[in-house]
Parts: C-alpha cells; sequence; structure tokens
C-alpha cells in the first residue's frame, strides 16, 4: 500500500502538484491558508485538514510548498505545525524555495522527535507543476530520497539528489540566478532586434534552437511579444528569491552581479504596482529605459 501524503500550499505551484498525486492513485490529506483554493481537490478526491498539525497526524509524508522561510517555519515548526501532530519516522518534503541556512535548522528540529526531512525545490514553472515535469533537486539523506521517489515521479520529470539538507536550497538558487540572468538577455536582444527593425517573431525562431536558446527565452520569449504578462512565476515570488540568493552569495563571498541587476529591476517594476505579473514582465524595466515596447498587444 503506498504511503498517505498530505500535502501544505495551494497557490500556483503546489495546486498542479497535488494534483498529480491524487491522479497517481496516492491517498491525499490537504491544507491551504485560504481553505476556498482546496475545493477543487476535494471535488477530485482528496480530504482535507483543518490546520497543518492534523494534517501530519493523518500522513506519512507531509509536503509543503508555500512562499518564504517564515511560512514554512510556521507550518512545520509553529504552534499548530507539522512537528507537533506527525509521527516518529514521518518524513517531511519541503518544496518550497527558502534559505538553505533556516533548511539545515528546520531539519535539526524535526530529527529531535525522529522526523526526516528533504528539502526538495522545484525548477519549471506553473506549467510544468501542471504537467508533472518539474525539475525537483533535493538535500537530505540517500534513504529518505528513495522513500520519496514515488511522490516525487508523479510530480517532477527531472529528479537530482544534490547532497545533504540545504544542499537542494542552495542548486535552486543556482538555478533561480540562471532563470533571472537568462531573462535579461532576453529583454536586452530583443529590444535591440525591435530597435533594429527585424520581425521579433523570426528572431526568435532563429536563435530559440542554436547556442543562445534557453527555456526562459523557449517559453517566455514568445509571451512577452505577445505582451502576455499572466505569471508561470510572479515578480514578488521572484524577487524573494533573489533576495535569498544575494544573502546566500553575500555569506560565502561570491560576486552575483547579475542577480543584483535584475533585482533592482524587479523593484522598480513592484513599486510600480507590477509585482503580481510574470517574472518575464522584467522587459518593462528595459523599456522604460529605452523609451519603446517589444511586440504589440494582439
Amino acid at each position: 500500500m503506498s504511503e498517505r501524503i498530505g500535502y501544505i500550499g495551494l497557490g500556483i505551484m503546489g495546486r498542479g502538484m497535488a494534483h498529480n498525486l491524487l491522479k497517481a492513485g496516492f491517498a491525499l490529506t490537504v491544507w491551504n491558508r485560504t481553505a476556498s483554493k482546496a475545493d477543487d481537490l476535494v471535488a477530485a478526491g482528496a480530504q482535507v485538514a483543518s490546520s497543518p498539525r492534523e494534517l501530519a497526524a493523518q500522513a506519512d509524508i507531509i509536503i509543503s510548498c508555500v512562499s518564504d522561510t517564515p511560512d514554512v517555519q510556521a507550518v512545520l515548526l509553529g504552534e499548530d505545525g507539522v512537528i507537533h501532530g506527525a509521527k516518529s519516522g514521518s518524513l517531511v518534503i519541503d518544496m518550497s524555495t527558502i534559505s538553505p541556512q533556516a533548511t539545515r535548522d528546520i531539519a535539526a528540529a524535526l530529527a529531535e522527535r525522529q522526523i526526516a526531512m528533504l528539502d526538495a525545490p522545484v525548477s519549471g514553472g506553473s506549467e510544468g507543476a501542471a504537467k508533472g515535469t518539474l525539475s525537483i533537486m533535493i538535500g537530505g539523506a540517500a534513504d529518505d530520497v528513495a522513500r520519496a521517489l514515488p511522490a516525487l515521479q508523479a510530480m517532477g520529470k527531472t529528479i537530482t539528489h544534490v547532497g545533504e539538507n540545504g544542499a537542494g536550497q542552495t542548486v535552486k538558487l543556482a538555478n533561480q540566478i540562471l532563470v533571472v540572468v537568462n531573462m535579461l538577455a532576453v529583454s536586452e536582444a530583443l529590444l535591440f532586434a525591435q530597435a533594429s527593425g527585424v520581425d521579433l517573431e523570426k528572431t526568435l525562431s532563429a536563435v530559440t534552437g542554436g547556442a543562445a536558446g534557453s527555456w526562459m527565452l523557449a517559453n517566455r520569449g514568445p509571451q512577452v511579444l505577445k505582451r502576455d504578462w499572466r505569471p508561470g512565476f510572479t515578480i514578488d515570488l521572484q524577487q524573494k528569491d533573489l533576495r535569498l540568493v544575494l544573502e546566500a552569495a553575500d555569506q560565502v563571498g561570491a560576486p552575483a552581479l547579475g542577480s543584483a541587476m535584475a533585482f533592482n529591476y524587479y523593484r522598480v517594476l513592484q513599486q510600480a504596482g507590477l509585482g503580481h505579473e510574470g517574472n518575464h514582465a522584467l522587459i518593462k524595466a528595459f523599456e522604460r529605459l529605452a523609451g519603446f515596447e517589444v511586440g504589440k498587444a494582439e
């Protein structure tokens, strides 16, 4: 019999991931701060818990996917948190993106209660969450990774055990550096092409399959041309991740110039009230500098 799973956090990523666990046949209990976000999952067969503590008592594996470090600390270690309901021998898998050091601290607190923990942040946007094709990078013990694998395979395609607790978060931050610096490059290239008068769709077709190709270019470039700012990942969440990148880079003494530049461009857009838009709206900061826009609304 497969293990019972509890899932905490039904946001832009979590909802698709939880649906894929149900589709894979797992018995699923969910909890979300805004309870109504669980309605479609309940209709599909999930149970609802009244708190993370109650959810943990009903599950063998508890998965969390929430916004930021304090949110993870609250749902796992808080007054009504997982730590107070989970049985000895349970496994917690945190799929949020948070501080590597905080992850190690949380894992140590859970270990005192004989509760194992993996940090397993994801990449692939809301599309990957919905399709079950996420890239998952995991920190923790090999035995716990093996135990988690059936659940992880329901949600992701590229599953990599990268090291001990905290290593998953570190690799995710490296991923986020690549994402935003890629988007910086996409923005600059499209503005150059627009200013030069070449066909933007043909430009994308010409470069996407070559050495300059990237996931961000292939998936977000076309959205930019359509002026479609719906988020696969919002600016506000991207900023949270970049704050973690800059803090961690400072701790280890690594230069992060491109990340810092993207962080400040995104801050300009947040101040303009655009934090809810997709992270590809980074190009709007460049457009403000350039005095013209790329593409046109359909």
